[in-house]
């Protein structure tokens, strides 16, 4: 998970949530639009990152299976040379 793009979300979801809310006051429909396309970017920017996340377990999870699998056939091996 990257701190930063995080941070980026948020600061854009901010961004959109102040913005909506002055175009509500003002009724100013473009700014509310504006406001509630920066928070849908905020989503998409949470949701890359939740999949960097999985994709980074996943990969672990089969480096660590592939070494493990790795050390079974390594004893295998030897048990049967010995």
């Amino acid at each position: 998970m990257s701190l930063q793009e995080r941070a980026k979300a948020a600061a854009k979801d901010l961004e959109g949530k102040v913005q909506e809310a002055v175009g509500n006051v003002t009724g100013d429909s473009e700014q509310q639009a504006s406001g509630q396309a920066k928070q849908v970017e905020a989503d998409v920017r949470n949701a890359a990152e939740d999949v960097k996340d999985k994709a980074k377990d996943v990969a672990d999870a089969v480096q660590e299976k592939a070494k493990d699998t790795a050390d079974a056939v390594k004893a295998k091996a030897k048990e049967i040379i010995d």
